[in-house]
């Protein structure tokens, strides 16, 4: 009830009257002249000691200005008022959405288990608090989310689906294909001109009509285990649309494994990534040190195994959590288990940060489990900030790609080096071509992979014979199709200079065809660079 009294209270605040709108004139006035945001809000009281006007009221009623015509569009006074700008800057905006509450394969000791709440998830935590409050409904939290990003002025037109909750491979696949048509029903609803009477009934037809959408799908996601993944459940995934699997490695020690009860080995994990690589997905692995029978000195020794074979594209590091609702609190009641505590943790992960290779993109260190809900160790929720505090106080630096994004900064396309990091991964040579500021900041880069002769077998003819692209990427403030922003890194034809770069590789290594693992909303990107359709992918036959 005291979230709902919340959120009521927040939404009263953003009902634009015509005195709101008067102080909102007056605010962007100051805004524009100079003055700081936040300075500003609060120069101008609502009446009745009723607080102060948000930024989501602010953002909203300078819409409503500039659609009326009474203020002229300025997108860096846009920027400056917009609240949270780091959720787009990486250059797409990622909405995530929950499944349902399902039963999990899995038995893991530290996954705890709440009956509300698909397995792994609490009630309290941000994004399953959004798909609580729409009762799972895949259709409400997508539509809602893109309405409250705009609402925040964000751009959505290029939107990263996020689908998490439990193991996305155990869900019945009627229930998959369900849910993510719901999710581009939502997607697609919002387009100005609407599906024509009669279609949209089915996924693929949703898919055709995402591709010139208002709001495309430029990445899908989903969370599986690695003993789930197979040739006949990627084909699945690529039926589906997903571009990026998520999975619970956790550990690659089979004695921590097993006593934590996860229900698979180290070498599933290892042919999971290479399978998966070999169809061209992205590919993000959960890393947990301090489970059941870890050290900080054996977690050091197991997250150097991260980088033989494996390789990921991104991590996230999400260290265990003691909560009562998971079997290890039994453990730690008999004095069996003991969490680190945080200086432990913020110790260890200095530690392993700066060997994480150019590469890679570190995604998360910290659960967004809030801190009440932890029964022992760590609390806090902004440990990354406390991770670079104590890196910068020894001179350590990170190199993964997320502190190496350019992000908003402007950029000349005259000093941008092109670099070309290659790395083996057992069954693959991988090419990270990138494109690099002076400062060694990111502005765009492309996953090339050239799969050798002991590469896993997909059982899709797209591949046959084909290197692969299984990521373009170019950084900056997400922007809308069409819109041009001076120095903007997503506006300087990077994209194509690094699928020339990737064609040209491929080419003096021998391959005769070129594919890629194009999201819905990025098909036609590829269809105007040579690409052809395929059953799941994109192919382009290369010249001599």
């Amino acid at each position: 009830m005291e979230i709902s009294e919340r959120r009521q209270r927040w939404r009263s605040l953003n009902i634009l009257t015509p005195k709101k709108l008067a102080l909102a004139h007056r605010i962007l006035d100051e805004i524009r002249a100079g003055s700081d945001v936040m300075r500003a809000l609060r120069s101008y009281p609502l009446e009745d000691g009723a607080g102060y006007l948000t930024k989501a009221a602010l953002v909203a009623a300078y819409h409503q200005m500039v659609e009326a015509g009474t203020i002229a569009a300025d997108q860096s006074l846009l920027e400056s008022i917009r609240m949270k700008p780091m959720r787009t800057l990486s250059g797409v905006t990622t909405v995530t959405v929950l499944t349902k509450p399902y039963p999990c394969p899995g038995k893991c000791i530290f996954c705890p288990t709440d009956v509300r709440m698909p397995k792994s998830y609490l009630p309290d935590e941000p994004g399953a608090m959004r798909a609580l409050e729409h009762e799972f409904d895949p259709y409400e939290q997508v539509a809602a989310r893109i309405r409250a990003l705009e609402n925040l002025g964000h751009p959505t037109d290029k939107i990263e689906l996020l689908i998490l909750g439990g193991t996305w491979s155990s869900y019945k696949r009627d229930y998959q294909e369900w849910f993510v048509k719901r999710c581009f029903d939502a997607m697609n609803a919002l387009t100005p001109t609407p599906l024509p009477e009669g279609e949209g009934q089915t996924l693929a037809q949703a898919q055709a009509f995402n591709e010139t959408a208002a709001h495309r799908n430029v990445g899908l996601v989903i969370e599986t285990r690695p003993d789930e993944i197979n040739p006949d459940e990627i084909k699945w995934l690529r039926h589906l649309g997903v571009t990026k699997a998520q999975m619970g490695a956790q550990s690659f020690d089979d004695h921590i494994l097993e006593i934590n009860k996860r229900g698979h080995d180290a070498e599933a994990t290892r042919k999971a990534t290479a399978l998966l690589r070999a169809a061209g997905f992205k590919i993000v692995l959960h890393w947990m040190p301090n489970l059941l029978g870890a050290t900080p000195e054996s977690d050091r020794e197991d997250f150097a195994k991260l980088w033989k074979d494996l390789c990921p594209d991104e991590i996230k590091i999400y260290p265990n959590q003691l909560l009562v609702n998971a079997e290890l609190y039994e453990y730690w009641q008999r004095g069996e288990f003991h969490p680190y505590t945080t200086d432990d943790l913020v110790k260890l992960i200095a530690d392993i940060k700066p060997t994480i290779p150019r590469y890679c993109r570190v995604n998360r260190v910290i659960r967004d489990i809030p801190g009440n809900n932890v029964v022992e160790g760590n609390t806090r929720t902004s440990l990354r900030q406390d991770i670079q505090a104590e890196m910068k106080r020894r001179g350590a630096h990170c190199q993964c790609i997320r502190c190496r994004e350019v992000r908003g900064k402007s950029v000349d396309s005259a000093e941008l080096r092109l670099d070309d990091l290659v790395y083996d991964t057992g069954a693959a040579e991988e090419h990270f071509i990138s494109f690099v500021t002076a400062d060694d900041k990111l502005a765009g880069f492309l996953r090339l992979s050239l799969p050798q002769k002991n590469s896993p077998q997909t059982g899709m003819a797209d591949l046959d014979r084909a290197a692969l692209v299984r990521e373009v990427h170019v950084y900056g403030q997400s922007l809308a199709v069409g819109a041009e922003q001076s120095g903007a890194a997503q506006h300087l034809g990077l994209g194509t200079r690094l699928l020339e770069e990737a064609e040209r590789i491929a080419r003096e290594n021998g391959f005769q065809k070129i594919a890629v693992i194009a999201a819905v909303g990025t098909r036609h990107y590829y269809l105007d660079r040579g690409f052809e359709r395929g059953e799941y992918y994109l192919a382009k036959k290369l010249s001599d």
